[in-house]
């Protein structure tokens, strides 16, 4: 993550930027200058998830009790001291930043598929030199946070841009995390968690002043010192030729520098020489090979520049003209009306373009000639993309339509006006069903513009056109209260990490598909808002990641109707409703996400949280037909005797081997408590969140051993440790899930049943999965 080459160039090269620190002292000099303040440490809590996992296991599906023990532990510790945290976690991937994450994704597969290998080699676990983390860690991170009582919140966009920001915008301490992102914004101090010692409060502080001065460089240089190198938004090829051109005439080379660190001296050094001279008299794109990656660079410059912050590396012209969305403008005298008309210097052409005033909005919007019909036509700027788009003339109503350009097709796309909310909306064609799928527009959302940084209204596409049931669901989003719910209303693309699966057992099918139908049936309630049905909802856009999936491009998946009796209810009556029995209902949708219905009376009966437990395995044995019997005593017996266990007895406990099939299982099973918080969100919260956290549910090592015991035909009564009020428990919840399954034509059989009526291996066909 961050900046390419930086974090080994600073540790080998330039050690002196690291400085060791101690937060105690930090904490009690910042009280001195600010007295009746509380110091405070934004902490980038993706950069930390692998800090704070210290189970000895991983590979089973997680620790999760001695996980949050961990956790609890951290939080004491600067609580001790008087320090407050703030805990921030990525809401989702931007656009520019998608290749990085496909690119990181399939990596990852390739890692896992190493974890197997070693697994069925071995039959035991890999050393943490393989270690991955347990599947829903991110997630589970946030509620554990939040159920310790910290502040956690959840970003609108990439989080390392709000870290920094709230970092500064607040005064804190410094920012604890571990991407080198951090020494290039110009925020407050920056401490790594890899370096930290919990046990005395020391860790390193990365001076990005001390950096500036190695490198001959101002802090307003280090962005494009960033780009320059590549980041998550630059490609790192992208300059190579560049890079090295800079490198052979560099003539200062340090023969105890590796040759990654010479090139940073280099590029460093061409800034300082060569483009500094012309540094406000001559425009980037005129100094360096920008090419067609004009636009993604200057992004990714802008990128770094907090709300305030301006770049000088930014072209400004003399005084007398001002810029407006990066274009430079001036006045020009229209020669039919006599009067000034501001022009703007297209990026692109380098052409003067005409600006016209909306009538509606008051702001002045350019001015294109269309190609073919050599009328000036206004230009709209999508909030998105930053790009300039044509609006055109609709042909029968005369009125102005603006032209969207389809990002996959290419082509231009008119907007429409939805004749409820009378905005503009693009319509999209849903290029599966061929299902026009109008967009909205929400005019609530402010958003800042990263080059003026100067907080404005923006209007965003969104797909659901109430903005009050939209600020609801950002609101939760917000405090990371929901899961997918906002990302699927706000821009309907989701995506999911990697999971541990064997993609050589063709037995098991991946969570992506095991759970699609569920996600379906929620985009119906979530887009659909209890009108019409899922047929007129738009597809979602699903970066998922499964077996085969080369992700270069997202799964288009359509929303699923559900089967609720009465109807499906609106998202404001589950959501924003009072009234008795709304609960009962917000129960009964939860259930029809997952075509439970039939189960409802079953379910009754159970306490909780083993509930929403019975939920999940009864799904999951109806929808993957080569689990059995011995499964369903694993995943219960664990759970009845995950109760009675301390967190100690927990790390003690020790597998006689490690199953490949078993890693699959508890993998299977946590990505469905994730999919719960999901469901559960997006239902207006008809469980208690503590009902489905896998602490109270789940421990990898636990089912494991389970699995093992209930695979060599041990007997219900020794799963449960010889406790007689377990094991009536056991009879009982199995009754529930099989009686369930029966009513779908599911029994659950023995595994020993199973293979006395087949041969050979049992495969399953990957086709059957995608059918959605």
């Amino acid at each position: 993550m961050g900046v390419r080459g930086l974090h080994g160039f600073v540790g080998s090269s330039c050690p002196h930027i690291c400085m060791v620190v101690n937060f105690k002292e930090l904490a009690e000099h910042h009280r001195s200058r600010h007295p009746g303040g509380t110091p405070t440490i934004v902490v980038d809590a993706m950069c930390c998830l692998r800090y704070w996992y210290t189970p000895e296991s991983w590979i089973c599906g997680g620790q999760w009790r001695e996980y949050f023990s961990s956790l609890r532990e951290f939080v004491k510790t600067f609580t001790a001291v008087g320090i407050k945290l703030i805990f921030f976690f990525d809401g989702m991937v931007e656009q520019s930043k998608r290749d990085e994450w496909v690119k990181r994704r399939l990596k990852n597969n390739r890692e896992i598929a190493k974890i197997f290998h070693y697994i069925k080699s071995h039959r035991e676990q890999p050393g943490r030199n393989m270690f991955f983390i347990p599947s829903g860690l991110a997630i589970f991170t946030q509620f554990a946070l939040k159920a310790l009582g910290q502040e956690t919140l959840c970003s609108l966009q990439e989080a390392d841009y709000e870290v920094a920001s709230y970092g500064l915008r607040n005064n804190c301490l410094g920012i604890l995390g571990e991407d080198t992102d951090y020494l290039i914004y110009d925020t407050c101090p920056y401490f790594s968690i890899s370096e930290l010692s919990l046990d005395s409060l020391d860790t390193v502080m990365l001076c990005r002043e001390k950096l500036c001065q190695s490198l001959g460089l101002s802090l307003s240089d280090l962005p494009l010192l960033a780009c320059l190198l590549g980041n998550d938004i630059i490609p790192e090829g992208m300059f190579e030729s560049f890079r090295y051109k800079c490198l052979s005439s560099y003539t200062s080379v340090k023969e105890n520098f590796d040759k990654k660190g010479n090139i940073i001296l280099a590029v460093a050094d061409h800034i300082c020489k060569v483009l500094r001279l012309h540094q406000g008299e001559k425009k980037l794109e005129e100094m360096l090979p920008l090419g067609p990656n004009k636009a993604l660079f200057y992004k990714g410059m802008a990128s770094y520049l907090l709300p305030g912050q301006k770049s000088p590396w930014f072209f400004q012209k003399p005084k007398g003209v001002v810029t407006l969305d990066k274009q430079v403008l001036s006045m020009s005298s229209d020669p039919k009306s006599k009067q000034e008309v501001p022009v703007c210097t297209h990026p692109e052409s380098k052409q003067e373009v005409p600006m016209c005033t909306d009538p509606e909005s008051k702001q002045e919007v350019p001015l294109c000639t269309h190609p073919e019909s050599k009328q000036e036509v206004p230009i709209y700027t999508d909030p998105e993309s930053k790009q300039e788009v044509p609006m055109c003339t609709h042909p029968e109503s005369k009125e102005e339509v603006t032209m969207y350009t389809d990002p996959e097709s290419k082509q231009e796309v008119p907007l429409c006006t939805h004749p409820e909310s009378k905005q503009k909306l693009p319509v999209g064609m849903d290029p599966e069903f061929n299902l026009e799928a109008p967009l909205c527009t929400n005019p609530e959302i402010k958003q800042e513009d990263p080059v003026n940084m100067g907080p404005e209204v923006k209007q965003q596409i969104t797909m659901v056109s109430d903005p009050e049931i939209l600020k609801v669901a950002r609101a939760h989003h917000v405090q990371a209260e929901s899961y997918l719910v906002y990302n699927v209303m706000s821009s309907g693309e989701v995506e999911c990490s990697n999971s541990l699966e064997d993609a050589m057992d063709q037995a098991l099918p991946s969570q992506a598909f095991v759970y699609r139908p569920v996600r379906q049936r929620v985009y119906s309630l979530l887009l659909g808002d209890g009108r019409g049905g899922a047929s007129t909802c738009p597809t979602v856009k699903e970066w998922f990641v499964y077996s085969g999936n080369p992700l270069r491009q997202p799964d288009l998946v359509r929303p699923l109707q559900m089967n609720i009796p009465g109807g499906t209810p609106s998202l404001k009556l589950l959501w924003l409703g009072q009234e008795a029995g709304l609960q009962a209902q917000r129960l009964d949708t939860l259930l029809a996400c997952f075509d439970l219905s039939f189960s409802r009376e079953e379910l009754q009966v159970v306490e909780s949280p083993f509930q929403a437990l019975c939920c999940l395995l009864i799904y999951l044995f109806v929808q993957v037909d080569t689990l059995c019997l011995e499964d369903l005593h694993a995943f219960i017996a664990q759970a009845l005797c995950l109760e009675g266990k301390t967190t100690m007895e927990l790390a003690d406990l020790q597998l006689d081997h490690v199953d490949p099939r078993a890693v699959q299982l508890g993998t299977l099973l946590v990505r469905g408590l994730t999919t719960l918080v999901l469901v559960n969100s997006a239902c207006g919260f008809p469980w208690k969140t503590s009902d489905f956290m896998p602490w109270n549910l789940f421990d990898g090592k636990l089912f494991h051993q389970k699995y093992l015991q209930s695979e060599k035909g041990y007997t219900a009564e020794v799963l449960v440790e010889q406790n007689r009020s377990r094991l009536t428990r056991l009879h009982a919840l199995k009754s529930v899930v099989c009686k369930a399954c029966m009513k779908e034509n599911r029994p659950i059989v023995s595994r020993r049943h199973w293979r006395s009526h087949h041969s050979g291996s049992r495969q399953y066909d990957p086709d059957q999965w995608r059918r959605y």
